[in-house]
């Protein structure tokens, strides 16, 4: 992914759920707009992650311990911030300020610098539609983060029915949303 770089930097925070082995594709959009790329992966993203065929191809270095030695520019002082798939589980947490692995630590405190952030869910309806859930929706908007989650944007699917969603997965709706 070697694309002129606009000196902006994003930090894509993926998280363990189906869309999680195509976030290449997210890579390589935002390569393709001049940002360089930071990737960090939640404990849980590992198992979907091929990650020696993500660093070959990208040049990115995929993240996801504190203990790493990592060149590059810390994470959560990036420019923007995606965070997709996004789960259920990280959500809430994220939310709640539940910093319990790296991924989570970076995002917080990315969103606590006013950093630009998207976060694109992969939910289900039936935990969509949980109290805690659209209270956590509610209180990331409320800090300023661009959930894109119903209102004419990605709608979860039926319980069962994600890996009929991954082909559709609107990784630069997310990309979009954090553009200038």
């Amino acid at each position: 992914m070697t694309t002129p770089s606009n000196g902006r930097s994003l930090c894509i925070v993926v998280c363990g759920a189906g869309p999680a082995p195509n976030i290449g594709n997210l890579m390589a959009l935002a390569a393709e707009r001049g940002w360089i790329v930071n990737l960090v992966a939640t404990p849980s993203a590992l198992g979907f992650l091929d990650v020696a065929a993500l660093e070959g191809t990208s040049g990115v270095e995929v993240r996801s311990g504190y203990g790493q030695r990592a060149s590059g520019p810390r994470p959560s002082a990036s420019d923007a911030l995606i965070v997709a798939p996004a789960t259920y589980n990280t959500i809430n947490k994220l939310a709640a300020g539940i910093n319990d692995n790296y991924a989570l630590s970076v995002a917080s405190e990315a969103i606590g610098r006013g950093t630009s952030t998207a976060i694109l869910p992969f939910v289900n309806s039936a935990l969509a539609a949980r109290h805690p859930f659209v209270r956590a929706v509610k209180s990331l908007r409320d800090e300023g983060v661009d959930v894109l989650i119903g209102d004419g944007r990605w709608e979860p699917h039926p319980p069962g029915a994600g890996g009929q969603m991954i082909a559709g997965f609107p990784w630069v709706a997310a990309l979009e949303s954090i553009s200038p």
